[in-house]
């Protein structure tokens, strides 16, 4: 975890902040996974009968993923966007 040049925390506010952030990056991590997943999913489904499920949950993802706070809502909104564009267009 240290780095060689890196300055160590030693107020132990800082620590409980280093150890706070890193729990909040892994969960931002895990739900960004989640997203690319969910809208590879959609994507592969083009013309299948569970595509609109797929597409309804990407985009459900999405949605979360802005109230968590995870990703920008037009970050969100430029996503479905380019989804909905790739699955009308196939």
């Amino acid at each position: 975890m240290d780095q060689p040049g890196v300055p160590v925390a030693n107020i132990k506010s800082q620590k409980k902040r280093i150890l706070t952030n890193a729990k909040a990056a892994e969960r931002n991590r895990a739900v960004r996974s989640e997203l690319k997943t969910r809208v590879k999913k959609a994507e592969s489904t083009v013309g299948t009968d569970e595509n609109e499920a797929a597409v309804r949950a990407a985009v459900k993802r999405l949605d979360s993923a802005v109230s968590k706070g995870v990703i920008h809502k037009n970050t969100a909104a430029r996503r479905k966007s380019r989804l909905m564009k790739r699955i009308n267009a196939g």
